[in-house]
């Protein structure tokens, strides 16, 4: 049992002190780490789940620190973009959806190192737009991340609110995910008890990440989420090839 444990434990430990750092990136390092352990889909649902639960310790903590106006249009535009992943999902392969995104997303990570940061925030059409891709990303491929990352980052939002305001914006859109995946039979009371088994790895490794993160010159912020953001899609694209091939 210790040893079926261990792995799992280490997956969300390591993952939250990502989490805790940027603000974004648990799903993304925590479900292929622990589908080596237990099933893909289940893995998808515990990471969901315990984004939800520690979400709603984050609305307390980050009162007042994540910009609402922001997560409020990109959670909508979220929600406008899922139904066209989930027809995606029909004519498309998801490994080819990955593959696709990250392409993009590599792209995109291109022209934001090749431009300044913009000096105001952009309107609020960019910011449905990016919660959109968000939705369709999230739904066709279950990369929700790189266009809410890109987002905070080409704006030039200052770090510590960039950094509340995705951990909320991703704690709706686990939100938004969870019905869904109870309507699948993903969550069920052995993925419950899983989930409620690794929440005090997901809790201590958010605090070390935050700890890291305070120690962190706001000016590198910038640099880490960008190379979180690479080697996310690098990744990304990786395994979708390896699926395709």
């Amino acid at each position: 049992m210790l040893l079926w444990f261990l792995p799992l434990a280490a997956a969300v430990f390591g993952a939250a002190i990502l989490r805790g750092l940027t603000g974004f990136g648990f799903a993304l390092a925590a479900v292929p780490l622990m589908s080596l352990t237990i099933e893909p889909r289940k893995a998808v649902a515990s990471a969901i789940l315990l984004q939800v639960i520690i979400g709603f310790r984050d609305l307390v903590q980050l009162h007042g620190s994540y910009d609402r106006a922001e997560v409020l249009r990109l959670s909508l535009g979220s929600v406008l973009g899922m139904p066209f992943g989930i027809a995606a999902l029909a004519l498309f392969d998801p490994d080819a959806g990955r593959l696709a995104i990250a392409a993009v997303s590599l792209a995109g990570l291109g022209m934001m190192l090749r431009r300044p940061q913009r000096q105001r925030a952009p309107g609020r059409g960019v910011a449905l737009a990016a919660g959109a891709l968000s939705g369709l990303f999230g739904s066709l491929a279950a990369m929700p991340g790189p266009p809410t990352v890109a987002y905070f980052v080409a704006s030039g939002t200052p770090a510590a609110r960039a950094r509340a305001s995705m951990m909320i914006f991703f704690f709706v859109s686990a939100l938004i995910t969870l019905p869904g995946l109870a309507i699948a039979g993903a969550v069920d009371p052995g993925t419950l008890g899983l989930s409620l088994a690794v929440l005090p790895c997901l809790i201590l490794g958010t605090w070390i990440g935050r700890r890291l993160f305070l120690r962190l010159e706001a000016r590198h912020y910038r640099g880490l989420a960008l190379g979180v953001m690479a080697l996310s899609a690098g990744l990304a694209g990786a395994r979708a090839l390896a699926g395709l091939l």
